[in-house]
């Protein structure tokens, strides 16, 4: 194959991984983003010498990252020095125990349950050993290969068409609540329904175990910084401050991008925004939704501040969420927020409301008008979601998805897979 023009649409995550990636294998590659910088959710927030990572994940599975930066030029090692987390989080319940998840070890994990009491640790390991199968299957059929449901072998059919889900299993599997509180609070504070989104999700809960949380010092911002220079070195054209108007079709098939700054011409185009945001694409997504982000409110603190893991969740209703970076903290806030998210943290008895010096607080409006979308991807509606989502491929000859809209699951991990799946559908030059 001959080198194609490519335009990648969206600067985020998605739109530099698929560009590295597809810029490495020999295409000539135009990044268009409407901001003025690249990154997207990866962007960081300071004021007032604090800073705080403003996406919807602070933690990343390193394989996904490292094989991005080996397939697009040097590896991660020579770029960033990924750390592992004792913990991956830590969970506070409403009977005011306490459960510390350790990651990356099936026995840590089972110990740690049975702290709270004996027995526990069985029942969860019971519950992620049985994801290990399901994680096999998914990984060879559908996220690391474009899925056919015509060519699919029947035990992905079977897994991707199943009608069980989360809240079901969950309720056969636990007959102590904190374990299904623990299983389900990714989707919970994603805004998620358990009730439609499919049990095979819970693989999520195998993935923590077996592989652990990992962060970058300083933040993942520096992941957008090293893969922003990597664009560099692969000679992307990066288009900033440009929007992405519509696609421009000649014969049903792609021709090019019509900015606000004029047209570009294009053999191949990735969409890593929400195709709702480009009217070629948006017929195809109607029956689709994004999920809505959480109330957030990002705090700098001064004095003694409480010694908390770097993410605490507070099981209840609201469910909050804390992640901290030293006198930085970042509170998540889900479900009937009738007050003001540090009123409600301290009726959990964590009380800082004396000790803050700055504040910035962005509604669900506010983080989907900055990234001009919801970097959690599709809000799940049962088992249609699989079929209603774009990507890697579309309807569209030429048009390719990736990023959070095109994936089953939010973050970094999944979003990097799915670039993945674009540079494999698109080929080397």
């Amino acid at each position: 194959m001959s080198a194609l023009r490519v335009v990648v649409i969206g600067g985020g995550f998605g739109g530099m991984a698929s560009a590295a990636r597809l810029a490495k294998v020999g295409h000539e590659v135009t990044l268009v983003e409407r901001s003025a910088t690249l990154g997207g959710a990866l962007q960081p927030i300071s004021a007032d010498g604090f800073t705080w990572d403003a996406g919807p994940t602070t933690t990343l599975l390193p394989a996904v990252i490292r094989d991005l930066f080996r397939k697009s030029g040097r590896p991660l090692e020579k770029e960033l020095d990924l750390q592992p987390l004792d913990l991956v989080r830590e969970h506070r319940f409403e009977d005011r125990t306490v459960l510390r998840l350790p990651g990356g070890s099936r026995a840590d994990q089972i110990a740690a349950f049975d702290s709270l009491d004996s027995g526990l640790g069985a029942a969860w390991s019971s519950y992620v050993d049985a994801h290990s199968d399901t994680w096999e299957v998914l990984r060879r059929g559908y996220l690391e290969q474009a899925w056919d449901p015509a060519l699919s072998p029947r035990e992905l059919t079977d897994l991707l068409g199943s009608r069980e889900m989360l809240h079901k299993r969950l309720r056969r599997e636990f007959k102590d609540e904190r374990l299904r509180l623990v299983a389900s609070h990714p989707f919970v504070i994603d805004g998620h329904d358990l009730r439609n989104v499919p049990a095979w999700m819970g693989v999520t809960s195998y993935l923590e175990q077996t592989f652990g949380a990992w962060t970058v010092p300083g933040g993942l911002a520096a992941i957008g910084s090293a893969l922003a220079d990597r664009l560099a070195t692969r000679e992307v054209t990066v288009e900033r401050g440009t929007t992405a108007l519509d696609l421009v079709l000649r014969d049903g098939r792609v021709v090019g991008v019509r900015t606000d700054g004029g047209d570009l011409d294009a053999d191949a185009v990735v969409c890593a925004i929400d195709p709702r945001r480009l009217p070629a694409l948006a017929g195809f997504v109607h029956r689709t939704m994004p999920a809505i982000p959480p109330v957030v409110a990002h705090v700098g603190l001064e004095g003694d501040v409480p010694d908390l893991p770097h993410e605490v969740v507070l099981h209840g209703d609201p469910m909050l969420v804390v992640r901290t970076n030293g006198p930085a903290w970042t509170i998540l806030g889900r479900g009937r927020l009738a007050e003001d998210v540090l009123r409600a943290l301290a009726r959990h008895g964590i009380d800082v409301r004396q000790q803050v010096v700055t504040r910035i607080d962005r509604s669900p409006l506010d983080l989907v008008d900055a990234w001009g979308g919801s970097p959690l991807g599709l809000l799940w509606q049962g088992r249609a979601t699989v079929r209603d989502r774009l990507g890697p491929t579309t309807p569209i000859p030429g048009v390719y998805a990736a990023g959070a809209h095109a994936t089953p699951g939010s973050g970094l991990p999944f979003v990097g897979l799915s670039a993945a799946l674009v540079a494999d559908a698109i080929g080397p030059a």
